[in-house]
This record gives structure tokens, C-alpha cells and sequence, in this order.
């Protein structure tokens, strides 16, 4: 209930922030385009919507490639399967991210593409699914992933997505996903 409940809440999000793009056409605009992801782990999955703001810088130019980037601004929800470490006790929690993101691509922004990113999370509840246990709200989430962008300005994707506090504070087993990703650029 809970991942088919925030699949429609990311669906109307995405086609609210689709169908406001003609505001954000214009040569100064802040977001530059919009996402849903899809994202699985053991006994935890996560549905994530979020917006994204180029750089328009360019470094390493050479033979149609070059290292740009963007920031990445989201908002998820997580749904643990093994809340406490119990089979199917359930613990929902909500995700707030920013994320600079570095990618390598072509000049264009067409084609294929590799990227990575590290950036802060705040989570609305103490992680504890599974045997994994985050003793913080606040999180690191790095990730690694690659894609190709179409002519027609859609993105697909995939990626893999750790989050962790980066240890300062014990528990932090870490959490690991396995991403699916869908973009349209205005």
C-alpha cells in the first residue's frame, strides 16, 4: 500500500513539475529538469522525486566530451520491510536530499553518460530494517551510476546509491540501493 500510495503522490509530482515547464523555458531558469526513481534494497524499496539545475560549466573538453554537472534537489519516501528486524513490520520514512552531482558526457548532453555524486540527506526517522541500523537523521548519499538522454529530452538510468552518516556516530551500517531513474529536460 505504502509504495503504491507514493508512486502516485512521485507520478503527480513529476506531472505537476512537467506541466509548470513552460515557466522554467526560459533562458535564466533555475530547474532544468525533473525525475522519479524507483529504488530497491534488501527488504527496503524507495520511490523519489526530485528537480535538477545545470551547472553550465564545462571542464576536460575533448574529442565531443567533457566533465560537467549539476545540482540534484529531491524528496523520497522509504519503505523498510523488517522494521526492528521483525518480517513484515513496516517502517516508512521520508528522505530530503541535495546533490552535486559530476557527469561525464557528451557536449551535446546527448547520448550516453557516466556520473557520480556525493551529497546530504535528511531522513524524518531513525533508520532500523533489516540488520541495518542509522543512528542519525543526518546522512551522506553517494551514489554512481550511468545513462544515455534521447534526442527528445528524455533520460533513463541507473544507478547505485549508498547512504551512510560516514561513521561519526555508531551505529551506521549503511544502506544500499539499486536505483532505476526516468528524466525529462526542458
Amino acid at each position: 500500500m505504502f509504495f503504491k500510495k507514493n508512486l502516485l503522490t512521485l507520478a503527480a509530482a513529476v506531472t505537476a513539475l512537467m506541466a509548470a515547464s513552460s515557466s522554467f523555458a526560459a533562458d535564466d531558469k533555475l530547474i532544468d529538469s525533473v525525475y522519479g526513481e524507483y529504488a530497491k534494497g534488501v527488504k527496503i524499496q524507495m520511490v523519489r522525486a526530485g528537480v535538477t539545475s545545470n551547472w553550465d560549466k564545462a571542464w576536460f573538453v575533448s574529442n565531443g566530451t567533457q566533465l560537467s554537472g549539476y545540482w540534484d534537489a529531491s524528496i523520497g519516501g522509504w519503505d523498510g520491510k523488517s522494521y526492528k528486524n521483525v518480517p513484515g513490520q513496516h517502517q516508512k520514512l521520508w528522505d530530503l536530499g541535495f546533490t552535486p552531482v559530476f557527469r561525464f558526457e557528451n557536449t551535446s548532453k546527448r547520448g550516453f553518460y557516466a556520473e557520480a555524486g556525493i551529497g546530504v540527506h535528511m531522513l524524518s526517522k531513525l533508520y532500523n530494517n533489516d540488520d541495518d541500523r542509522l543512528s542519525t537523521h543526518f546522512q551522506f548519499g553517494d551514489h554512481a551510476g550511468i545513462g544515455y538522454v534521447f534526442d527528445n529530452n528524455w533520460e533513463v538510468s541507473a544507478k547505485i546509491q549508498h547512504f551512510s552518516n560516514g561513521g561519526y556516530k555508531k551505529p551506521n551500517s549503511g544502506v544500499n540501493y539499486g536505483v532505476v531513474k526516468v528524466a525529462y529536460h526542458f
